[in-house]
């Protein structure tokens, strides 16, 4: 391990966007991305006054899918549920908490954290927020009747399934035990280590209000007016509407325990990237939403950058892009392994990103301290390929079937960049594009052969719902006793000296059994006016934290 990767985990700033996502997010959970570009025409929907600091316009290229604080498939979803509804704990920067509904997250062992929820916290309807709600929250979570995405967070809880339910038999988490109205602790399966706690329960799991869910049959809260047009919140805003696919609009709680809100009014737009780039020269946005949800194109950044009057700034991303295969058809990984051998990864990076990004050799981006040095790509030889599916008796006859996601401009043109590649040593593709929902439900029932995928990832390392046997998002078909084994030794480590090698190695196998092709983490980019006071941070999904500190200069 370089001297480089232990001083960004302990001292420097670590540079880094979403999640989150789910789907990005997550976000953010760990979670397909969907880097749609929008929706097409002008922008409309309600407009900025100019000389008004009292309302903040963002620019936004994916609408928000959920507003369900249980269930955020995409990390648009999950962004605009940040706004109104408040975790434990907030994170400024990569690996660094500050306190939100916890004032306190404390443990002794590792295993056992003992929580206190701020005696300020209320919900908006005046009731206060208490340790029975974050309970509730977490036994609703591991309910099997519940549709969620925070799945890999309760897995960590003593009383889940490896899936992250209720234990068969069990009506509650028996690691979840309330002691007082603001005090609970939590107790997982075996010690971890605290950063993999405070992340994935502190951080990603937002707390939601026992006496307006409880009431509601755990099977219906999906659909429930609670989860889609929600009335109580402990957040910084309020729902006030939602024009589908034009604009979200939030109201400030005037009565939020960490202080009210400077700026009154927020409207999330939702336009394509286009519109978005001439929306920001013409003054009638503020911010774009960052991390893959107000995507500015590429090749646009420059324009802005020229732009008086408006900051960007490049970072890189913890996420990443990936030509996911399917292992259940090909169960062959020198086959696997060719496939990755005729693509030119350095290519896209170049020529479609215009060198803002980095080719990918791992699930890890140089975001990330995880990323090793040892892991290098797998070099890009076609004629290697060929030779290695040759000997593998690959039937060149066979068309592949290959899905992409439409939406996202340089994955679009990536696929047909890896069309071209594998058609040049002999492979038939039969190129197949999806618009992401489709697509993402087309590879979870293995209906593909090879396929593009954004992955959003955590700060933490812990990759299960992407690889390990039977995972929500593990549209690869892994199912290899050797990564599900690696898979819980990280998570059973307890600090970063521990589990660096671990995953290290977890690394260097999936790149020998060519689970998936890791192809490139583009950057991420903080676009915004001057005069606003706050907006995004190097580290895109902890963005959030101070947004009732926000301020808009006056320009009069």
């Amino acid at each position: 391990m370089s001297n480089w990767k232990k001083n960004v985990k302990f001292g420097a700033t670590i540079f880094a966007s979403t999640l989150v996502l789910a789907a990005c997010g997550d976000s953010a959970v760990p979670g397909p991305e969907d880097t749609a570009s929008g929706t097409e025409g002008e922008s409309s929907g309600p407009q900025v006054e100019e000389g008004d600091t009292s309302t903040l316009m963002v620019g936004m290229t994916n609408a928000p899918d959920s507003f369900n604080p249980f269930y955020a498939p995409g990390v648009a979803g999950k962004w605009v549920q940040r706004f109104m509804y408040d975790s434990l704990l907030v994170m400024p920067e990569a690996d660094q908490w500050d306190s939100a509904l916890a004032s306190s997250f404390e443990t002794e062992d590792n295993q056992t954290f003992t929580i206190e929820i701020d005696p300020e916290a209320n919900w908006t309807d005046g009731e206060p927020v208490t340790a029975d709600d974050v309970a509730f929250t977490l036994n609703a979570i591991a309910d099997p009747e519940v549709e969620t995405t925070l799945g890999t967070s309760s897995t960590l809880i003593e009383g889940t399934d490896d899936a992250g339910k209720l234990a068969e038999g069990a009506d509650s988490l028996s690691g979840v035990e309330v002691t007082g109205d603001k005090s609970l602790t939590i107790t997982t399966k075996q010690p971890v280590d605290p950063a993999l706690m405070k992340e994935f329960i502190g951080f990603n799991v937002l707390i939601a209000p026992e006496h307006v869910f409880g009431e509601i049959e755990p099977s219906e809260i999906s659909n429930s007016e609670a989860a889609t047009q929600p009335s109580v919140f402990s957040g910084p805003y309020t729902f006030a509407e939602y024009d589908n696919g034009n604009y979200i609009h939030l109201e400030a709680n005037p009565d939020y325990y960490r202080g009210a809100p400077k700026i009154n009014t927020i409207y999330g737009k939702v336009m394509n990237g286009t519109t978005l780039v001439t929306e920001l020269q013409a003054g009638n946005l503020h911010m774009t939403a960052g991390g893959g949800i107000g995507m500015i194109p590429t090749q646009d950044v420059s324009i802005l950058e020229e732009t008086e009057g408006i900051v960007v700034q490049e970072n890189p991303s913890f996420n990443g892009q990936y030509m996911i295969i399917n292992n259940e058809r090909f169960l062959d990984p020198e086959v696997r392994k060719a496939l990755i051998h005729a693509i030119d990864r350095q290519l896209p990076v170049d020529n479609l990103l215009e060198g803002r990004g980095e080719v990918l050799a791992s699930m890890y981006s140089s975001a990330s301290p995880y990323q090793s040095d040892a892991v290098e790509p797998l070099e890009y030889d076609p004629e290697l390929a060929k030779q290695m599916l040759e000997d593998a008796g690959f039937d060149f006859s066979q068309p592949l079937k290959f899905g992409v996601p439409t939406g996202n401009a340089v994955r679009e043109q990536n696929g047909n960049l890896i069309q071209q590649a594998l058609t040049e040593i002999g492979v038939q593709v039969d190129q197949q594009n999806y618009d992401f929902p489709t697509w993402l439900q087309t590879a979870q029932d293995m209906d593909y052969d090879i396929g593009l995928m954004g992955f959003g990832h955590t700060v933490d390392p812990n990759v299960s719902s992407y690889i390990q046997t039977g995972a929500s998002s593990n549209n690869t078909g892994t199912a290899d006793p050797v990564i599900d084994d690696l898979l819980e030794q990280g998570i059973a480590g307890t600090s970063f000296e521990e589990r660096f090698p671990i995953y290290e190695e977890l690394s260097q196998y999936m790149q020998d059994q060519g689970v998936l092709a890791p192809l490139y983490s583009d950057s991420q980019f903080s676009v915004q006016v001057d005069y606003l006071n706050g907006g995004t941070n190097e580290y895109w999904a902890g963005s959030l934290h101070d947004v009732h500190e926000w301020t808009l200069e006056s320009q009069e």
